[in-house]
Protein backbone atom coordinates (compact mmCIF):
# COMPACT_ATOMS: atom_id res chain seq x y z
CA UNK A 1 0.00 0.00 0.00
CA UNK A 2 2.95 2.29 1.20
CA UNK A 3 4.52 2.13 -2.37
CA UNK A 4 1.30 1.92 -4.24
CA UNK A 5 0.32 5.51 -2.44
CA UNK A 6 4.24 6.90 -3.68
CA UNK A 7 3.99 5.69 -6.95
CA UNK A 8 0.98 6.54 -7.58
CA UNK A 9 0.54 10.43 -6.02
CA UNK A 10 4.13 10.47 -8.28
CA UNK A 11 2.61 9.39 -11.37
CA UNK A 12 -0.47 11.74 -10.80
CA UNK A 13 1.51 15.00 -10.36
CA UNK A 14 3.86 14.33 -13.35
CA UNK A 15 0.88 13.33 -15.73
CA UNK A 16 -1.45 15.56 -14.11
CA UNK A 17 -4.07 12.33 -15.31
CA UNK A 18 -5.43 10.62 -12.27
CA UNK A 19 -5.92 7.47 -14.14
CA UNK A 20 -2.35 7.32 -14.75
CA UNK A 21 -1.51 7.36 -10.91
CA UNK A 22 -4.08 4.65 -9.62
CA UNK A 23 -2.03 2.38 -12.53
CA UNK A 24 1.30 3.30 -11.61
CA UNK A 25 0.50 2.53 -7.90
CA UNK A 26 -1.40 -0.36 -8.67
CA UNK A 27 1.73 -1.61 -11.23
CA UNK A 28 3.98 -0.96 -8.62
CA UNK A 29 2.49 -2.66 -5.93
CA UNK A 30 1.95 -5.64 -8.02
CA UNK A 31 5.47 -5.72 -8.96
CA UNK A 32 6.36 -5.74 -5.36
CA UNK A 33 4.25 -8.88 -4.84
CA UNK A 34 5.81 -11.10 -7.15
CA UNK A 35 9.02 -10.91 -5.27
CA UNK A 36 6.80 -12.02 -2.16
CA UNK A 37 5.26 -14.94 -4.85
CA UNK A 38 8.94 -16.18 -5.64
CA UNK A 39 10.11 -15.99 -1.57
CA UNK A 40 6.71 -18.02 -0.75
CA UNK A 41 5.80 -20.23 -3.87
CA UNK A 42 8.84 -21.17 -5.82
CA UNK A 43 11.31 -20.98 -2.64
CA UNK A 44 9.15 -22.37 -0.12
CA UNK A 45 9.84 -19.82 2.43
CA UNK A 46 7.55 -19.13 5.55
CA UNK A 47 4.76 -16.64 4.91
CA UNK A 48 4.38 -14.37 7.42
CA UNK A 49 8.73 -14.10 7.24
CA UNK A 50 8.59 -12.80 3.75
CA UNK A 51 5.71 -10.64 4.54
CA UNK A 52 7.22 -8.37 7.12
CA UNK A 53 10.29 -8.55 5.10
CA UNK A 54 8.33 -7.02 2.17
CA UNK A 55 6.36 -4.71 4.70
CA UNK A 56 10.16 -3.16 5.66
CA UNK A 57 11.01 -3.18 2.28
CA UNK A 58 7.96 -1.18 0.62
CA UNK A 59 8.27 1.31 3.73
CA UNK A 60 11.25 1.85 3.25
CA UNK A 61 11.70 2.32 -0.98
CA UNK A 62 8.47 4.06 -0.74
CA UNK A 63 10.28 6.63 1.98
CA UNK A 64 13.57 6.71 -0.20
CA UNK A 65 12.01 7.26 -4.08
CA UNK A 66 8.94 9.44 -2.71
CA UNK A 67 11.32 11.86 -0.71
CA UNK A 68 11.31 14.49 -3.36
CA UNK A 69 7.47 14.20 -3.62
CA UNK A 70 7.05 15.38 0.27
CA UNK A 71 4.80 18.36 0.33
CA UNK A 72 3.90 18.64 -3.25
CA UNK A 73 0.50 19.57 -4.32
CA UNK A 74 -2.36 18.38 -6.45
CA UNK A 75 -5.83 19.20 -6.89
CA UNK A 76 -8.01 17.45 -4.71
CA UNK A 77 -10.73 14.86 -6.76
CA UNK A 78 -14.05 15.96 -7.27
CA UNK A 79 -17.10 14.23 -5.69
CA UNK A 80 -19.15 13.53 -8.52
CA UNK A 81 -22.78 12.98 -7.54
CA UNK A 82 -25.13 10.42 -9.06
CA UNK A 83 -28.18 11.69 -10.09
CA UNK A 84 -31.39 11.59 -7.96
CA UNK A 85 -29.98 8.83 -5.66
CA UNK A 86 -28.09 11.78 -4.19
CA UNK A 87 -31.00 13.51 -3.58
CA UNK A 88 -31.66 10.95 -1.09
CA UNK A 89 -32.76 12.26 2.35
CA UNK A 90 -29.33 11.00 4.69
CA UNK A 91 -28.21 8.09 2.67
CA UNK A 92 -28.16 10.13 -0.63
CA UNK A 93 -25.20 13.04 0.17
CA UNK A 94 -23.49 10.16 1.93
CA UNK A 95 -23.06 6.97 -0.29
CA UNK A 96 -24.54 8.45 -3.46
CA UNK A 97 -22.29 11.83 -3.72
CA UNK A 98 -19.01 10.74 -3.74
CA UNK A 99 -15.39 10.67 -5.88
CA UNK A 100 -15.41 8.13 -8.30
CA UNK A 101 -13.41 5.44 -6.45
CA UNK A 102 -16.06 5.10 -4.10
CA UNK A 103 -17.97 3.76 -6.60
CA UNK A 104 -15.53 1.27 -7.66
CA UNK A 105 -15.32 -0.14 -4.14
CA UNK A 106 -19.31 -0.66 -4.70
CA UNK A 107 -19.01 -2.54 -7.79
CA UNK A 108 -15.70 -4.70 -6.67
CA UNK A 109 -17.00 -5.82 -3.47
CA UNK A 110 -19.76 -7.92 -4.83
CA UNK A 111 -17.89 -8.88 -8.15
CA UNK A 112 -14.82 -10.45 -5.70
CA UNK A 113 -17.74 -12.31 -4.37
CA UNK A 114 -19.25 -12.68 -7.61
CA UNK A 115 -15.78 -14.58 -8.99
CA UNK A 116 -14.77 -16.35 -5.71
CA UNK A 117 -18.07 -18.24 -5.06
CA UNK A 118 -19.90 -18.45 -8.82
CA UNK A 119 -17.29 -18.91 -11.59
CA UNK A 120 -15.04 -21.58 -12.70
CA UNK A 121 -11.87 -19.58 -11.97
CA UNK A 122 -13.66 -18.62 -8.63
CA UNK A 123 -13.48 -22.55 -7.70
CA UNK A 124 -10.07 -22.84 -9.04
CA UNK A 125 -8.89 -20.56 -6.69
CA UNK A 126 -10.59 -21.55 -3.67
CA UNK A 127 -9.53 -25.31 -5.01
CA UNK A 128 -5.38 -24.22 -4.72
CA UNK A 129 -6.45 -22.87 -1.08
CA UNK A 130 -7.97 -25.75 -0.13
CA UNK A 131 -6.69 -28.40 -0.93
CA UNK A 132 -4.48 -28.05 -3.81
CA UNK A 133 -3.28 -31.57 -4.37
CA UNK A 134 -6.78 -32.08 -5.40
CA UNK A 135 -6.36 -29.23 -7.76
CA UNK A 136 -3.50 -30.40 -9.42
CA UNK A 137 -4.76 -33.52 -9.96
CA UNK A 138 -7.39 -32.20 -12.35
CA UNK A 139 -5.25 -30.18 -13.82
CA UNK A 140 -5.15 -27.11 -12.99
CA UNK A 141 -1.79 -25.19 -12.18
CA UNK A 142 -0.89 -24.58 -8.61
CA UNK A 143 1.92 -22.63 -8.89
CA UNK A 144 0.33 -20.51 -11.99
CA UNK A 145 -2.58 -19.51 -10.43
CA UNK A 146 -0.83 -18.80 -7.12
CA UNK A 147 1.30 -16.56 -8.68
CA UNK A 148 -1.15 -15.02 -10.19
CA UNK A 149 -3.76 -14.24 -7.57
CA UNK A 150 -1.36 -12.92 -5.24
CA UNK A 151 0.12 -10.45 -8.53
CA UNK A 152 -3.71 -9.70 -8.00
CA UNK A 153 -3.27 -9.29 -4.32
CA UNK A 154 -0.78 -6.58 -4.99
CA UNK A 155 -2.68 -4.86 -7.25
CA UNK A 156 -5.41 -4.12 -5.68
CA UNK A 157 -3.04 -3.21 -2.58
CA UNK A 158 -1.66 -0.86 -4.52
CA UNK A 159 -5.01 0.79 -5.51
CA UNK A 160 -5.84 0.93 -1.92
CA UNK A 161 -2.64 2.53 -1.42
CA UNK A 162 -3.26 4.69 -4.35
CA UNK A 163 -6.68 5.99 -3.36
CA UNK A 164 -4.98 7.40 0.04
CA UNK A 165 -2.85 9.47 -1.65
CA UNK A 166 -4.63 10.77 -4.23
CA UNK A 167 -8.06 10.50 -3.57
CA UNK A 168 -8.92 10.67 0.24
CA UNK A 169 -6.40 12.79 1.29
CA UNK A 170 -3.95 13.54 -1.55
CA UNK A 171 -0.90 14.25 -1.38
CA UNK A 172 2.20 11.93 0.19
CA UNK A 173 4.57 11.85 3.13
CA UNK A 174 6.54 8.75 4.60
CA UNK A 175 3.91 6.16 6.09
CA UNK A 176 1.19 7.51 4.40
CA UNK A 177 -1.01 4.49 4.99
CA UNK A 178 -0.51 4.82 9.29
CA UNK A 179 -0.62 1.21 9.68
CA UNK A 180 -4.15 0.86 7.56
CA UNK A 181 -3.00 -2.07 6.05
CA UNK A 182 -2.65 -4.05 8.55
CA UNK A 183 -6.39 -3.11 9.59
CA UNK A 184 -6.92 -4.58 6.42
CA UNK A 185 -4.97 -7.58 7.10
CA UNK A 186 -7.50 -8.14 10.67
CA UNK A 187 -10.32 -7.14 8.17
CA UNK A 188 -9.87 -10.40 6.17
CA UNK A 189 -10.06 -12.82 9.10
CA UNK A 190 -12.68 -10.88 10.61
CA UNK A 191 -14.60 -11.36 7.80
CA UNK A 192 -13.57 -14.78 7.44
CA UNK A 193 -12.28 -14.77 3.95
CA UNK A 194 -15.85 -13.50 2.47
CA UNK A 195 -15.36 -10.31 0.75
CA UNK A 196 -19.03 -9.19 1.49
CA UNK A 197 -17.91 -9.50 4.74
CA UNK A 198 -15.10 -7.84 4.68
CA UNK A 199 -16.40 -4.78 2.59
CA UNK A 200 -19.07 -4.06 5.39
CA UNK A 201 -16.24 -4.22 7.64
CA UNK A 202 -14.21 -2.06 5.87
CA UNK A 203 -16.95 0.38 5.83
CA UNK A 204 -17.77 -0.13 9.94
CA UNK A 205 -14.18 0.78 10.18
CA UNK A 206 -13.67 3.86 8.12
CA UNK A 207 -17.07 5.16 10.42
CA UNK A 208 -15.17 5.00 13.05
CA UNK A 209 -11.74 6.64 11.56
CA UNK A 210 -13.98 9.47 10.96
CA UNK A 211 -15.99 9.59 13.98
CA UNK A 212 -13.64 11.51 15.69
CA UNK A 213 -13.43 14.41 12.81
CA UNK A 214 -17.58 14.52 13.42
CA UNK A 215 -17.44 14.33 16.84
CA UNK A 216 -15.50 17.64 17.00
CA UNK A 217 -18.48 19.36 15.99
CA UNK A 218 -19.09 22.98 18.40
CA UNK A 219 -22.69 22.13 18.59
CA UNK A 220 -21.37 18.06 20.50
CA UNK A 221 -19.86 20.03 23.46
CA UNK A 222 -19.93 16.54 25.16
CA UNK A 223 -17.28 15.22 22.74
CA UNK A 224 -14.42 18.06 22.70
CA UNK A 225 -12.28 15.96 24.94
CA UNK A 226 -8.89 15.52 23.08
CA UNK A 227 -9.00 12.12 24.99
CA UNK A 228 -11.69 10.77 23.85
CA UNK A 229 -10.75 11.22 20.75
CA UNK A 230 -7.26 9.59 21.03
CA UNK A 231 -9.45 6.55 22.19
CA UNK A 232 -11.23 6.61 18.91
CA UNK A 233 -8.77 7.12 16.96
CA UNK A 234 -7.36 3.51 18.63
CA UNK A 235 -10.21 1.95 18.53
CA UNK A 236 -9.43 0.37 14.85
CA UNK A 237 -5.91 -1.03 15.87
CA UNK A 238 -7.21 -2.36 18.97
CA UNK A 239 -9.61 -4.12 17.00
CA UNK A 240 -7.30 -5.56 14.77
CA UNK A 241 -5.15 -6.14 17.43
CA UNK A 242 -7.72 -8.36 19.24
CA UNK A 243 -8.88 -10.05 15.45
CA UNK A 244 -5.13 -11.02 14.92
CA UNK A 245 -4.37 -12.50 18.10
CA UNK A 246 -7.72 -14.74 17.99
CA UNK A 247 -7.05 -15.55 14.12
CA UNK A 248 -3.81 -16.78 15.21
CA UNK A 249 -5.11 -19.37 16.46
CA UNK A 250 -5.19 -22.62 14.84
CA UNK A 251 -8.51 -23.87 15.71
CA UNK A 252 -10.02 -20.44 15.44
CA UNK A 253 -8.71 -20.32 12.05
CA UNK A 254 -10.66 -23.10 11.05
CA UNK A 255 -13.50 -21.83 12.62
CA UNK A 256 -13.09 -18.83 10.92
CA UNK A 257 -13.49 -20.35 7.79
CA UNK A 258 -9.68 -20.14 6.47
CA UNK A 259 -8.42 -21.80 3.78
CA UNK A 260 -7.27 -25.49 4.56
CA UNK A 261 -3.58 -25.25 3.04
CA UNK A 262 -3.23 -21.64 4.08
CA UNK A 263 0.36 -20.98 4.48
CA UNK A 264 1.44 -24.20 3.53
CA UNK A 265 4.14 -24.13 0.01
CA UNK A 266 2.44 -26.54 -2.18
CA UNK A 267 4.95 -29.66 -3.27
CA UNK A 268 3.78 -31.50 -6.23
CA UNK A 269 3.98 -35.35 -5.17
CA UNK A 270 4.25 -34.83 -1.50
CA UNK A 271 1.28 -35.92 0.44
CA UNK A 272 -0.38 -34.63 3.56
Amino acid sequence: MLLGAMAGFGAWHASGELLVGLLAGMLAAGLLSLLHAFVTITLRADQVVSGLALTFLGAGVSAVLGAPLVGLAVPPVQEVPIPVLSGLPFLGPVVFDQPPMVYAGYVLVPLAWFVINRTRPGLHLRAVGEYPAAADAMGVNVYALRYLYVFVGGLLAGLAGAALSLVINPGWLEGKTAGQGWIAVGLVIFAGWDPLRGGLGAYFFGVLRRLPLDLQNPALPLFQNATLGRFLDMLPYAFTIVVLVLGSREAVRKRLGAPAALGIPYVRGQRG
